[in-house]
């Protein structure tokens, strides 16, 4: 038996399941298949972000950080506490707790708007056909639509010489997953995923190493964020090992050891635990069957174009499976506008406005392009920036660190990125995404009230530094 729809969606991450629901608000008659099993053995939506990714992370990150502001910040607001510690088990039973408070509300919204939920591993064939298949690998169930959307997510990277053994090799999933706390972490990968776990089990006081191959800290970053971020993150006691390539692991008498080749030596370090954090790829395999006709790269990607369009006709694909940032809202959007691309509306996606966070302490966020990357493209730019330690509310908050810097074209004004270090960045990068949406200039910024005292002053005051006239610094 064959069942058909206007519009089957593969994959029920941030970007599979927004377009499903945006299909049936649009009146499509709309599927969505995913294979996720959570902890307890239960099929789960929402995608490596809401069960493995970013909800679990940011809860294990929010708990490590009050943990570490009672200890280390609390005294200087008077607060006093003895005899505290940290129990592991029920920090992760409150992780749990969030993801399956989300996900069920995700299979809620399925419901509420129609989306026929099917759980199993999604195959396209030809034809705009899509073979549901259990675990063993029997197809249970055909579908045939009108238009399919491949949202199949990514997976972690493995480094060929290092398999994980998941019990002392990690991926990120697994060091989402620790019960206790290592006494000496090694995370190979000093990338977003590394630093924001390093920054956990850092706080909750393991000996993190976070071996990176790569010469430059955060390359992707602006080089003064960058900067700065290195310097906070070794005062709080990462030991951050850049240029060093990891070779092999062997074990010793009290762990692991980590061999890594740096500056021409060979070197290593040892470990009870080792996450490898050096970044995700497409999950198309077995995804796309070779008779369906779709494009991929030499990497795993599927091929598209800038309205997320393969080249098949009605076969679409979108987020972390395609090219661009690997970011939930990024594929969320994407999702979005394929929806409305099918109905036959207009969509609206702009890459150069999509902001980006790490969330560690001090959080690091940023939209559009780097000074370096403008210079090295020809632009003439002015840029600005001011430090949160010249913000009363910063100072009240007892987080006086990091900076908000602006970078606008020299001859219109237009603003062309925004890069922030320090205490709730990821919210008040919004502000300045939603200006470069607009195509705003530093002045419209600068000629903008902010409250007093507020974080977002430091936008104000790093808008005005962009023509030199910051009132609460030296220009």
């Amino acid at each position: 038996m064959t069942d058909s729809f206007d519009v089957i969606v593969i994959g029920a991450g941030p970007g599979g399941y927004v377009a499903a629901i945006r299909c049936a608000q649009l009146g499509l008659s709309t599927a969505c298949i995913d294979n996720l099993i959570n902890h307890k053995g239960d099929p789960a939506l929402g995608g490596t972000c809401l069960n493995v990714g970013c909800i679990p992370s940011k809860a294990l990150l929010d708990s490590s950080e009050q943990y570490h502001r009672l200890v280390h910040r609390f005294p200087a607001h008077g607060i006093k506490a003895k005899g505290v510690s940290m129990d592991v088990p029920t920090m992760q039973n409150r992780k749990e707790s969030i993801v399956e408070g989300l996900t069920s509300g995700i299979a809620q919204l399925f419901k509420a708007n129609k989306v026929t939920s099917i759980h199993g591993f999604g195959r396209l064939t030809m034809d705009n056909t899509v073979n549901v298949i259990d675990e063993s690998g029997q197809i249970m169930r055909t579908l045939v639509g009108r238009d399919i959307i491949l949202a199949p997510g990514s997976t972690p990277a493995h480094l060929p010489k290092i398999p994980f053994d998941h019990e002392f090799v990690l991926d990120s999933t697994g060091a989402l997953n620790l019960e206790n706390v290592p006494k000496r972490l090694g995370i190979i990968g000093a990338g977003v995923i590394g630093l924001e776990l390093g920054s956990v089990w850092n706080r909750l006081g393991s000996e993190v190493t976070l071996l990176e191959a790569l010469d430059d800290f955060l390359p992707v970053a602006d080089h003064q964020v960058a900067r700065e971020a290195r310097r906070q993150f070794t005062k709080q006691g990462l030991d951050i090992r850049l240029g060093a390539a990891v070779s092999k692991l062997s074990k010793s008498k009290n762990g692991l050891r980590v061999h890594f080749l740096q500056k021409d030596a060979d070197d290593s370090v040892e470990v009870d635990r080792v996450v490898v954090a050096i970044g995700r790829r497409p999950a198309t395999d077995g995804v796309i069957s070779a008779d369906s006709g779709v494009g991929t790269d030499s990497r795993g990607f599927i091929v598209v174009d800038d309205e997320c369009r393969t080249n098949v006709p009605n076969v679409w694909a979108i987020g972390d499976a395609v090219r661009g940032p690997m970011l939930a809202h990024k594929s969320s959007e994407e999702g979005m506008a394929v929806a409305e691309r099918i109905a036959g509306g207009k969509a609206h996606v702009d890459f150069n406005c999509v902001p980006w966070v790490i969330y560690t302490s001090p959080e690091i966020a940023w939209v559009g392009r780097t000074e370096n990357e403008l210079k090295a493209a020809g632009h003439d730019i002015r840029t600005g920036s001011f430090p949160f330690a010249a913000t009363g509310r910063a100072r009240a908050m007892e987080e006086p660190v990091g900076f908000v810097k602006m970078v606008a074209d020299a001859k219109t004004d237009r603003l062309l990125g925004v890069h922030m270090i320090g205490p709730h960045v990821s919210e008040l990068i919004n502000e300045c995404v939603l200006a470069m949406e607009y195509q705003a200039s530093s002045e419209d910024l600068a000629r903008t009230i902010h409250a007093h005292p507020s974080l977002s002053e430091a936008v104000h005051e790093a808008a005005l530094a962009v023509d030199r006239r910051a009132i609460h610094k030296v220009n």
